[in-house]
């Protein structure tokens, strides 16, 4: 059997970034709750829930939550009646928004079909 060229550790060191992102990343809504926060700028609960057809109320709120514990999001509570919470990026998910615009990018070239009519505009 050949040699690996590369020491464990070595293998190791590199990925702990890879690793590190996939860990606050984790979860099968945060990219598209982050993209939807990015493009809109503010987004409210209820409207977060309306555009990730198929999560549920309490998983939102679970990866909101993570989302803003890691820094990405901050959250804003209008103590109104009645009260409402507004998402927006934080600076550290500012600095996200051009990894999602190369996501996005990536995916319209190999993932979506040759008559695919962009339904974003790229902000």
């Amino acid at each position: 059997m050949a040699e690996n060229k590369f020491r464990a550790e070595e293998v190791l060191a590199r990925c702990v970034p890879m690793s590190l992102l996939q860990s606050v990343l984790s979860g099968k809504w945060k990219i598209l709750i982050l993209w939807y926060v990015a493009f809109y700028k503010t987004q409210r609960f209820g409207e977060l829930q309306r555009r990730l057809a198929g999560i549920t109320q309490s998983t939102l709120t679970k990866q909101l939550r993570e989302l803003e514990a890691d820094g990405f999001l901050h959250r804003e509570v209008f103590p109104e009646v009645p009260p409402h919470v507004e998402y927006s990026l934080t600076e550290l998910g500012e600095s996200f928004i051009p990894v999602l615009r190369e996501m996005v990018k990536w995916s319209e070239t190999h993932l979506c079909p040759a008559d695919y009519i962009r339904q974003y505009e790229t902000f």
